[in-house]
């Protein structure tokens, strides 16, 4: 008796048919403009790339970040099994990806090959991206003094997070497969409020300290030792176009920051200016032009005075 008062209401209602009939309409006009057909390969699973990016968390960290239950005779199967099924299910994203970009019908054995290349050469570069991460765990404990541990510190704070999955995208992105690489990032993104282009260069000991609302732009460079609070932009001033209004991409358009440089809160620096090494950048400061090394950029002081009867009114 249900299934037929919802088949009523479907077909009686809702007119539930004709929008389907009208939303197929606009989906393959769609699909034949943009792609020149109306079945265009798969894209890359952004629930698959989660199960993904959660495997080589746990493949890297597998005593902090891996199974609850693990023994510690079992850490090296574990690792081993965790990374051979999780990097299958990236290699058939790649081929994915590699497959949408060709605009073939069908996978041809270049791609097919490249993909397998990709995964060998990225899972190669994990030892690598572990000992990164090592030097920005110990950056954020040794740069907040609420930090118990770095057991706590990897576990519990989102900057780790977002640059674990950053690290891990960058190294994708360098190895020709962007939009894996972003879709990464923005999982990431929606879990910890950090956004980091994952062609951005940022170098070790990195530390974003709370992190909600960071903003770090595609071609900004972020040296040794630096550390982000809450809310700062390394973003672009401006977008150049070309002589038909299009958007000049993959320029440099956002900031250098050097070695050992701390901005707090709040700041705003964009363009493709320098933060010379050592610099201090102030919470809310608005920055467009570079500054030299031992820098000390603040807001202007706020002026208060009183005023008696009316006095300098």
């Amino acid at each position: 008796m249900n299934r037929i008062s919802d088949l009523q209401l479907r077909s009686t209602y809702l007119e539930i048919d004709q929008i389907v009939g009208e939303l197929r309409t606009l989906r393959i006009a769609s699909l034949e403009h943009r792609q020149g057909h109306k079945r265009p390969p798969k894209l890359p699973s952004r629930k698959i790339l989660v199960g993904v990016a959660e495997g080589l968390s746990a493949a890297m960290f597998p005593n902090r970040l891996g199974s609850a239950d693990l023994a510690d005779e079992g850490v090296d199967h574990y690792v081993g099994h965790t990374l051979n099924t999780t990097l299958r299910a990236l290699l058939v994203q790649i081929q994915h990806e590699l497959h949408f970009n060709s605009g073939l019908e069908t996978l041809n054995d270049e791609d097919r090959e490249r993909a397998v290349e990709i995964t060998q050469a990225f899972a190669k570069r994990l030892p690598a991206i572990r000992s990164l991460l090592e030097t920005d765990i110990a950056a954020a404990y040794e740069g907040d003094p609420a930090a118990h541990s770095v057991d706590e510190v990897l576990v519990c704070y989102p900057g780790i997070m977002a640059i674990t999955y950053y690290r891990l995208a960058h190294e994708l992105h360098l190895l020709g497969v962007p939009l894996i690489a972003r879709m990464i990032s923005e999982i990431a993104h929606s879990s910890t409020g950090i956004e980091i282009h994952p062609g951005a260069r940022i170098g070790g000991s990195f530390f974003i300290d709370h992190g909600t609302g960071v903003v770090i732009g595609e071609t900004a460079i972020i040296g040794r030792n630096v550390r982000l609070y809450q809310a700062v932009t390394l973003g672009a001033k401006r977008f150049p176009v070309d002589e038909h209004g299009a958007l000049v991409k993959g320029i440099p358009r956002h900031p250098i920051v050097e070695d050992d440089v701390v901005i707090y809160a709040g700041a705003t620096i964009l363009g493709r200016i320098t933060i010379g090494r050592g610099s201090t950048i102030g919470g809310n400061v608005w920055l467009t032009r570079s500054v030299p090394p031992g820098s000390h950029i603040t807001q202007a002081q706020i002026r208060h005075e009183t005023f008696e009867g009316g006095a300098g009114i």
